[in-house]
């Protein structure tokens, strides 16, 4: 039987993290699986756990095409830093929370040893999340290009000089304005900065793109759902007095010099999440971000107007 490898990622600067990676660790090896770590959390794992034994360095004694699995201990920026590790593959993360919400993770800190028994036994499903294309131009040159599961955001990069922008969808103008900033989202990102900004929540399941103006000086600049096969743009108008920021996922960022070009699309690469609990999206909405939902007396059990029936995780 070939040998299993299990990536383990975690924020391991922090106490909480490194003791889940080691009681992780320790849970794989026991089990006869080989625990991965990425080379910069491997010396904080080792040092921390003399005796466990047996840990491999993605890149040098692992690489991604031996990955079984992805397990990440953390939040939503720690899963988000696991896929920017493993892009290029088709390896799933199995997100396990120890930040505050956790959109993206599957299970809490208290189920650390059961998620990581039900990853030994592949008892998971995996869901396609979509992702983002991103790409700078200027003078029809590409000068950086880069993707994003949540969002691409063009910013301002000085808090006392405004945006200028103008928006394009399928190769149209829709809008020119003064802002703060654009978010341009998955619906994966929807509960992430588009949210906050005021944005719809998408249903996951549905294949579509947003933009989120970030407080526009404008009569016209609502947000906009478009479909996935549309392609925004954003342009740094020459107006504009200083420069902006593109940030992908609050990872990865470039300059925007007055001119440039901010082109988005759907990527063909998707990320591929583990699920453990495959409930209702609305489910996940209420736990997550506690609503109340005292005095409901709908159907627990059964399809209403054409809705799907599902049990709370």
């Amino acid at each position: 039987m070939p040998q299993r490898h299990i990536l383990v990622v975690a924020h391991t600067g922090r106490p909480e993290s490194l003791k889940a990676a080691v009681i992780v660790g320790r849970q794989l090896v026991d089990a006869g699986v080989i625990p991965v770590t990425p080379r910069e959390e491997h010396g904080d794992i080792v040092g921390h756990a003399p005796d466990l034994v047996g840990i491999r360095v993605l890149g040098e004694d692992v690489q991604l095409g031996d990955l079984e699995l992805v397990i990440v201990l953390g939040g939503d920026g720690t899963i988000l830093r696991a896929a920017e590790l493993v892009r290029g593959s088709a390896v799933a993360l199995l997100g396990v929370n120890l930040g505050h919400v956790g959109f993206l993770a599957e299970s809490e800190r208290d189920d650390l040893t059961s998620t990581v028994q039900r990853a030994l036994a592949r008892d998971y499903l995996v869901e396609e999340r979509m992702t983002l294309s991103v790409r700078v131009k200027v003078d029809e040159e590409v000068v950086y290009e880069t993707w994003a599961l949540n969002e691409a955001t063009v910013e301002k990069a000085s808090r006392e000089r405004m945006l200028e922008v103008v928006i394009e969808v399928d190769g149209r103008p829709l809008s020119s304005f003064g802002c703060d900033g654009v978010v341009m989202s998955t619906p994966t990102g929807s509960t992430a900065y588009a949210f906050s900004a005021g944005g719809p929540i998408v249903w996951p399941s549905l294949d579509a793109m947003l933009l989120v103006p970030l407080s526009p000086h404008a009569l016209f600049a609502r947000p906009l759902v478009v479909g996935p096969n549309s392609v925004f743009a954003v342009e740094v108008l020459s107006r504009t007095q200083g420069i902006g920021v593109l940030w992908c996922d609050s990872r990865r960022t470039h300059d925007l010099a007055r001119g440039a070009r901010v082109v988005v699309r759907r990527s063909p690469q998707p990320v591929r999440l583990a699920r453990l609990h495959p409930g209702p999206f609305t489910d996940r909405l209420v736990r997550k971000f506690a609503l109340p939902t005292s005095g409901w007396r709908g159907p627990h059990d059964a399809p209403d107007e054409g809705g799907q029936a599902g049990v709370t995780p």
